[in-house]
């Protein structure tokens, strides 16, 4: 496994791939790495010739200078987990690497980086979205992985690969969960114990969501689910919502839309854990 802190060096070596015409496979991740991850890494590996990861905490997506700080770093872990899954590159640049002059690019979303994650975290998809196209520009990848647990960032990467015309595929992948349910999280390190006991009541009200349906009305769903969650102390809802997968728009009852995904996010202690669940 070849490991580049370069991004001219890398360069060098995915163009000589490419011009050999070897597919190649890229998982962007921020490290702290778990099964979810190399799932997608999997996935890559099942689908291409080459699978290239990169290892990057990416500074202009956190609005929230103290998450940025506590974000896990475990480089060393993460190179060793991915050379055992048979990574064959790996891409760890510093921020001075990644953004030698200051950040002036502004995307516009519309409406998708406005809802849910955007309304919450003023900032963060705007720089998601530039180090997703700055990735994309250095790797070159044939097609691009990311999890569905991220499912608004998904699709706003989508958007950003199509308003700028970007050769790669965009293939979402399904939400790893622990045994009892829980999407897999790097942030999931920083609970205590009894939060852990607790953050398995965000699968099962999801859960519930998904089985209710259509029995009850969205507004009751969505009533009934916040006080199921607010009923632990230890949870601070910032969002449960019932949205058109396309447009991340709430629906208003359930024959509006026939893609139709739950999506919540909350603060448990001092963590914040967001997940979702397609009902159809």
């Amino acid at each position: 496994m070849k490991i580049y802190t370069s991004i001219k060096e890398l360069q060098s070596d995915v163009l000589d791939l490419r011009s050999r015409e070897i597919s190649i496979g890229f998982v962007p991740t921020m490290g702290a790495l778990h099964k979810g991850h190399l799932s997608l890494l999997q996935r890559s590996k099942d689908e291409n010739d080459i699978s290239l990861c990169s290892i990057f905490v990416n500074p202009i997506q956190f609005n929230n200078k103290q998450d940025l700080e506590k974000y896990p770093r475990t480089l060393e872990e993460d190179c060793r987990k991915l050379e055992q899954a048979g990574c064959d590159i790996v891409f760890a640049p510093s921020v001075d690497e990644m953004y030698p002059e200051e950040v002036k690019m502004q995307y516009d979303f519309g409406h998708l980086d406005k809802v849910m994650e955007g309304k919450h975290r003023p900032g963060h998809f705007n720089g998601m979205a530039v180090v997703v196209k700055k990735l994309f520009d250095i790797c070159i990848p044939h097609r691009a992985y990311f999890g569905e647990k991220d499912f608004q960032q998904l699709m706003i990467v989508r958007e950003l690969v199509k308003m700028n015309k970007i050769p790669v595929t965009v293939i979402g992948c399904a939400i790893i969960r622990e045994d009892d349910g829980l999407a897999m999280s790097s942030r999931n390190t920083r609970l205590s114990p009894h939060e852990r006991s607790i953050a398995t009541e965000i699968y099962k009200t999801l859960l519930w969501m998904r089985h209710q349906a259509e029995q009850r009305t969205v507004e009751e769903i969505l009533q009934q689910a916040r006080q199921k969650l607010a009923s632990h102390p230890e949870i601070k809802i910032e969002y449960i919502e019932i949205v058109d997968e396309e447009t991340l728009l709430p629906v208003s009852d359930w024959n509006s839309s026939g893609n139709i995904r739950l999506l919540i996010a909350l603060f448990l202690g001092e963590v914040r854990l967001i997940d979702n669940m397609r009902i159809r």
